[in-house]
């Protein structure tokens, strides 16, 4: 959907892009502690909150960057 979306509006100078964030250290992410998924993470821990916002940041203060959509996810795809 990204990508077609961003290949229909780029003449216009319209970016379309996507972040696509792992497991997140957040009150949402309590179970995942509880569960040492951290431990499975290539990285070895869970991501922060300003991690995703600094990828968020590069994607909207490019304007070449379209279709994309970005893993933020310590390395992995899945759990």
């Amino acid at each position: 959907m990204t990508r077609g979306y961003a290949s229909r509006v780029a003449r216009e100078g319209v970016t379309v892009n996507a972040v696509a964030p792992g497991p997140i250290d957040t009150e949402m992410a309590a179970p995942l502690k509880a569960a040492n998924i951290a431990e499975r993470l290539p990285v070895g821990r869970l991501g922060e909150a300003d991690e995703v916002a600094q990828v968020v940041l590069m994607v909207v203060g490019n304007g070449f960057v379209t279709g994309q959509t970005i893993a933020v996810n310590g390395g992995v795809s899945f759990i």
